[in-house]
């Protein structure tokens, strides 16, 4: 069943209301590589899905580069996707993570990307992270500069408060703030789904599968492990993995018993919070991208939010969704 489309941006293009986040196309989440990427973004394609998302920093460019080398080798994919990425996160000159929102880097990082991709300009560009030495009003005009330079069609924030989007909005239309957002973090219904919806700007919710604890097969906790942007997630050490893993069975038995993936029924709860939600998840396997498109069977009427209430309440998940060092540049606003 084909899903109804839905606006990136306030009067920007249609997109499925499910996308592709590129994250994965890099080794964030265990080792990938190009035509396991290439073989997603068919899939993807063949399925309807026009929306992906990367950044500047997945691989260091690798997950561009493969976005770059699939669409090059099938011209008509440029026109079938909209493509979006991201720049703010830099390195001082003591070697240290920084944020940088200035237009020298925003342009310079955005032509490194349109080269990767082999593209023209990008649909979507974000400031990654704010840049707490530049006002979020200096940094959207920073971002729309882009824009008028015809590299960009359109700009948003990845996380940032309810309080700093309607400041940026008020200065350069913003088309989409992205935010984790799932049935294990719902702090955006403290402010950011309302302010999205009373603007017009798109929430796009990443990582909207729990880094895959709400889907049939979580990664082990060996596997977590071994990659080096969960292992010292809290909610992924112990003893929050193994309460977590506990907590979720009764979802993945749920999404059983109404003939679905736990993937698909956690995609179609993110969907469901309103027509402005658009969800972006990673995957490594063509396999578990398929279990996504469950989401378009699933018509979520209130006796089924109320089950998926009742298995996983609000303020289930154990642990923070960041640790310290990870929570340098969200900003926090409840």
């Amino acid at each position: 069943m084909a899903m109804k489309m839905r606006e990136l941006g306030q009067g920007g293009p249609r997109v499925h209301p499910i996308g592709i986040g590129a994250m994965s196309f890099s080794d964030f989440y265990g080792p990938t590589d190009e035509a396991a990427s290439h073989a997603i973004l068919k899939a993807a394609a063949e399925a309807g899905i026009t929306h992906m998302d990367t950044a500047n920093v997945y691989g260091m460019g690798a997950s561009e580069d493969a976005i770059g080398s699939f669409v090059k080798a099938r011209p008509g994919m440029r026109d079938h996707f909209t493509i979006a990425t991201k720049a703010a996160i830099a390195r001082d000159a003591g070697g240290n993570r920084c944020f940088d929102n200035s237009a020298a880097h925003f342009e310079a990082e955005l032509d490194k990307s349109l080269r990767r991709m082999g593209v023209d300009c990008v649909d979507l560009f974000y400031a990654h992270r704010r840049d707490p030495g530049i006002s979020i009003e200096e940094a959207t005009g920073n971002l729309a500069g882009l824009v008028q330079k015809g590299k960009a069609k359109s700009i948003g924030f990845s996380e940032i408060a309810p309080s700093s989007l309607r400041r940026a909005h008020a200065v350069h239309p913003i088309a989409a703030v992205q935010s984790e957002y799932s049935l294990s973090a719902r702090y955006p219904e403290l402010g950011l789904v309302q302010t999205c919806a009373e603007l017009g700007v798109t929430l796009v919710a990443f990582s909207p599968l729990g880094r895959s604890l709400l889907t049939d097969n979580p990664l082990g906790y060996d596997a977590v492990q071994a990659t080096g942007f969960l292992a010292p997630n809290p909610r992924f050490n112990e003893p929050n993995y193994s309460a977590n893993i506990a907590a979720t069975e009764g979802f993945r038995g749920l999404a059983a018993h109404m003939g679905v993936s736990a993937a698909g029924l956690a995609l179609a709860w993110v969907l469901a919070q309103g027509e402005h939600v658009v969800a972006i998840p990673g995957t490594r396997s063509v396999a578990h991208f398929r279990e996504y498109l469950d989401a378009q069977r699933i018509d979520l009427g209130p006796q089924e939010l109320a089950a998926i209430d009742r298995v996983l309440p609000v303020g289930w998940a154990h642990g923070d969704r960041y640790s310290e060092g990870q929570w340098d540049g969200p900003e926090k606003y409840c």
